[in-house]
């Protein structure tokens, strides 16, 4: 070849153009779980500092240990918020500014409940009502952190998320209207509590629904939960649980007919061993007699053997001898045989 410099001069005229427009950097892409993606553009931010990586890296972001950061963490001077403060940039807490970011509406949120139908949150509801751009009304590092895992319905009552506004004031209370957020929802027909040793007892929702709304049990008295917190009869008996209204005044004593609330409680003969060979103790006998509540809980506990009583204690009006005293019943001083099989 006669001029081979020739040659190799047109090759890297030809190649320099591709070299010039070769591009290192490029848009990032933030996606998020309920709204579309967040973009940055590096060839917007490169162009206004110079083409000056440095301003950002590694000062701000640092690439080796990348993790997420909040609305809050910004608005505080973590990433974006460093320079988006209203003075170098645009802020990053002010409300009319979002959507220079966040692009396109949000997405509803589902939330699944276990025990209850799903709850479903419209960002285009809430937003038609208190402005297209009134984001900030819940992301305000206060009523939405972006920390917030599971909420119960008693912080929401509280307070707490929703419970910021779902007041009774602002909009409507979480603590009643449950229809209006858990949609299709129908409250459980029968809820039965397994109690050891005794028949169980069955609440229905759809007799107190008639008579109550939700609000006047829950959450004051009762959580969200079966079983979430238990109490003895005694508790009851003090205004405790269902004792709050099964009072003997707003409604039928606890300490009254025990098969209103223990459909199929049939207490049989119960047997005590003692020094002077077993006693028996027949329900059924008494029963004919008294109501559950002339001996539950005054004289007895709802356990056997819960206050163990002697013959000296019972003639002197303990135990069976609150009765068996010669007046009202026949004396535990009299025939033996008549309890004791000897």
């Amino acid at each position: 070849m006669k001029h081979p410099y020739i040659f190799l001069a047109a090759i890297l005229i030809a190649l320099c153009p591709l070299t010039s427009q070769a591009k290192e950097t490029k848009d990032i892409i933030y996606k998020l779980k309920y709204g579309q993606p967040v973009v940055f553009s590096h060839d917007i931010h490169l162009a206004k500092y110079n083409n000056n990586c440095r301003i950002c890296h590694m000062t701000i972001f640092n690439l080796k240990g990348q993790r997420h950061f909040t609305m809050a963490e910004m608005e505080k001077g973590k990433s974006c918020g460093a320079c988006h403060t209203g003075y170098t940039a645009f802020s990053v807490a002010k409300e009319s500014d979002c959507t220079r970011c966040h692009t396109g509406k949000p997405f509803s949120v589902t939330y699944r409940v276990k025990g209850a139908t799903e709850v479903v949150f419209s960002h285009e509801n809430h937003l038609s009502m208190l402005g297209a751009t009134a984001c900030k009304s819940c992301h305000n590092g206060k009523v939405i952190t972006g920390k917030e895992r599971n909420v119960t319905m008693a912080q929401m009552e509280k307070g707490k998320t929703c419970g910021a506004c779902h007041d009774g004031k602002t909009a409507f209370t979480v603590a009643g209207n449950c229809g209006n957020c858990h949609k299709g929802m129908t409250p459980p027909k029968v809820v039965s509590f397994k109690i050891k040793g005794v028949a169980d007892a069955a609440f229905s929702h759809e007799i107190h629904t008639g008579m109550y709304k939700c609000s006047d049990c829950h959450t004051k008295i009762f959580q969200y939960k079966t079983g979430a917190k238990h109490y003895t009869m005694a508790d009851m008996a003090k205004g405790k649980s269902c004792g709050a209204c099964h009072n003997g005044k707003d409604a039928f004593a606890s300490t009254g007919d025990c098969t209103k609330c223990h459909p199929t409680l049939k207490p049989g003969v119960e047997i005590f061993k003692t020094s002077m060979g077993e006693a028996s103790f027949s329900h059924e006998f008494h029963l004919g007699m008294y109501k559950c509540a002339d001996c539950h809980t005054k004289v007895f506990k709802y356990k056997r053997g819960g206050a163990p009583a002697t013959m000296a204690d019972m003639e002197k009006g303990k135990s069976c001898g609150t009765c068996h005293n010669g007046n009202d019943a026949f004396s535990v001083k009299d025939d033996c045989g008549k309890c004791h099989k000897m």
